[in-house]
């Protein structure tokens, strides 16, 4: 029934339950996995942007582009390289992974890669936001849970 299970990862203290969970589904049905990083602004502890007014002539606006530019690679080497780690932890736990990361809004993100990955089930986090958090911020589990053409094991 589970084949293919596509691990949405992000950097929040939920992922590693996340991961922990989609390895022991892995485990229980021969399962291949793939880790999926979505590299969004939306994303706790990404770089921050500073609004510019650059065609105002901004004194200092190249500086401050550059060192959003530099934060964000370091972000996406930071993901990376948690991916890299996930991938190796699921060898050694005898589960087949790859991994891939991608720019993009996070829900729209992983369901379309999930389509397009043709995988069976979805595995993602919930963050917890309720009420008007949830109303600003959105919420990545709630668009997968109504916009994915598998299987979503939402883990809390």
């Amino acid at each position: 029934m589970f084949q293919k299970i596509l691990v949405a990862i992000d950097t929040s203290e939920i992922g590693k339950q996340v991961f922990e969970s989609a390895i022991t589904l892995a485990k229980a049905t021969n399962a291949s996995l793939m880790l999926l990083h979505v590299l969004s602004s939306e994303e706790e502890g990404s770089p921050y942007m500073p609004i510019i007014f650059s065609g105002m002539g901004y004194a200092g606006g190249d500086k401050i582009i550059e060192n959003y530019r530099q934060e964000w690679e370091a972000f996406a080497q930071q993901g990376l390289e948690l991916l890299k780690s996930r991938q190796q932890a699921a060898t050694q736990a005898g589960v087949q992974a790859e991994y891939t990361q991608r720019p993009g809004t996070p829900g729209k993100t992983i369901c379309d890669f999930a389509q397009s990955w043709e995988a069976d089930t979805i595995v993602i986090g919930r963050r917890g936001h309720s009420g008007m958090s949830e109303l600003f911020l959105g919420s990545v589990s709630n668009y997968v849970l109504h916009h994915a053409t598998c299987f979503v094991l939402v883990v809390q």
